[in-house]
């Protein structure tokens, strides 16, 4: 018997139906390393074609620069939801220069884990922000 899955939270990033698990894919060293042969098979398409090469490998070059930017476009694509699910792990983090509540802290207030009256009504410098007198978002 399985023994059952926790219920992802909402800061979880799901990649292929499960939470993205930054041990597994591609790291920084498969994206340089594919950016290195992206920019030598860069620079010899070209000159492939200007030293008379052999067509076959001037558009074999082409196909690989073609397929190699595809490859590097989804590595740099999981990079960035690995960041984002290591930065949604730490928690929300507030704008220095906020006032008004963020629109993070909304929703957290609206599905009952914080109350709008918990949120900081302070400005960076300590003076408290004044309500809105409508009752409204302060601006």
């Amino acid at each position: 018997m399985t023994e059952p899955r926790p219920q992802p939270s909402q800061r979880d990033v799901q990649y292929k139906g499960a939470p993205l698990d930054s041990e597994k894919g591609p790291g920084l060293g498969c994206f340089w390393s594919q950016i290195v042969v992206l920019v030598v098979f860069l620079i010899l398409t070209p000159l492939s074609v200007a030293w008379n090469w052999p067509f076959w490998l001037s558009a074999a070059l082409l196909i690989s620069v073609l397929v190699l930017l595809l490859v590097a476009g989804q590595t740099v694509i999981f990079l960035l939801r690995l960041i984002a699910a290591d930065r949604r792990a730490e928690g929300r983090r507030r704008p220095l220069a906020s006032r008004s509540p963020t629109v993070g802290e909304i929703e957290d207030a609206d599905a009952g884990r914080a109350s709008v009256s918990e949120m900081p009504t302070t400005d960076p410098a300590g003076a408290a922000a004044p309500e809105p007198p409508d009752g409204g978002v302060r601006e």
